[in-house]
């Protein structure tokens, strides 16, 4: 496509001798945190449902992509080819379904078959743990999915979701009773247990634990700044209201919400 090797060619001169000394000076290091950032504004967009901002965003995080292949292709490691000719062969190799002559049922077959491909992969690695191959950089909610599936691959893993439903109440009676001992050690620990009991959850409702959470927050920002302008337009503030008061405003954000 004419449109993404322009789009390489500019990296190119960037980076290039004349080009732009801030683009020079970057690495894979400094550009970790710029990946992450494109990579959440990405979601944002998708969250957002506007084709225009969703478009923008993924130009944006085709262009880290971009960055990292030239950095790569200038140490003589890989290049922007290198890169497409890699992810296309595993997609063929992960769709016998679609490039050879394997027969499916359904999407859930696909799945199954997919995982079943990753698995004789990461055998080929040479992996020592079933655990093995989750990034460490995830955010701790993708993490903790990423854990118990693992887990629940080699069977190990709830029965159903009364299990992850039970040992809510478990996490949360520990937790009690860890802060009511005082030891803050013990309360981080077992707030990590009653926040991992939570993702099971999810996990067995097939609702991403990242996703719920993020949505969750949009709706408090979008109902705490409805109860800011409903203050303002009584000529007062939050911070002026008594807690009952703010309730109120809260319930009338809910419902609107």
């Amino acid at each position: 496509m004419r449109e993404f090797c322009e789009l390489v060619e500019t990296m190119r001169r960037l980076r290039g001798p004349g080009g732009c000394p801030w683009d020079q000076e970057q690495s894979h290091e400094t550009l970790k945190p710029y990946l992450l950032e494109e990579s959440y504004e990405a979601l944002e967009a998708v969250d957002s449902g506007d084709p225009a901002k969703l478009c923008a965003e993924l130009g944006d995080v085709l262009l880290q992509v971009v960055f990292h292949a030239q950095i790569a292709e200038e140490n003589d490691r890989f290049d922007i080819a290198a890169v497409c000719k890699r992810i296309n062969d595993k997609l063929i190799y992960r769709h016998p379904h679609v490039f050879s002559d394997v027969q499916v049922s359904g999407s859930d077959q696909v799945v199954d078959n997919w995982e079943q491909l990753k698995r004789r992969e990461k055998e080929a690695a040479t992996r020592d743990s079933a655990l093995d191959g989750i990034p460490v950089a995830l955010p701790a909610l993708m993490h903790a999915t990423d854990v118990q599936k693992k887990a629940a691959r080699v069977g190990f893993d709830w029965a159903d979701i009364q299990g992850p439903l039970e040992k809510i109440d478990e996490e949360l009676g520990e937790l009690q009773r860890a802060r009511a001992g005082g030891d803050r050690e013990q309360v981080i620990h077992e707030l990590g247990d009653l926040l991992f009991a939570v993702v099971n959850v999810a996990r067995f409702l097939k609702i991403d634990a990242e996703d719920a959470l993020r949505m969750a927050c949009r709706r408090f920002d979008a109902r705490f700044r409805q109860m800011e302008e409903q203050a303002a337009a009584r000529g007062t503030s939050l911070r002026e209201m008594t807690l009952e008061q703010m309730d109120g405003l809260w319930e009338d954000a809910k419902e609107s919400t």
